[in-house]
């Protein structure tokens, strides 16, 4: 089976993580429910942190020197 793409990987695993916060929210898991669901919420939320940080190692800005158009790394706003 091919590889899902990154952005479907991210929302994918978005939904199953708002899914787990909502049945938590419910109150209606046993403690080992929660726990099990407390976990699996952890390896989602890292997983999504991943596709994001490689998400913006990608990003590239579009800028104009001389009259050419040249690309260069992306550093977010607290980087500069």
């Amino acid at each position: 089976m091919p590889r899902k793409n990154k952005t479907t990987d991210f929302e994918q695993s978005l939904q199953e993580l708002e899914s787990i916060v909502t049945q938590m929210e419910q109150g209606d898991l046993s403690l080992e429910d929660s726990l099990k669901a407390f976990e699996e919420g952890v390896s989602l939320t890292r997983e999504c942190q991943n596709i994001l940080a490689q998400a913006e190692q990608k990003v590239q800005l579009l800028i104009e020197s001389g009259g050419e158009l040249k690309t260069e790394p992306f550093e977010p706003e607290e980087d500069r």
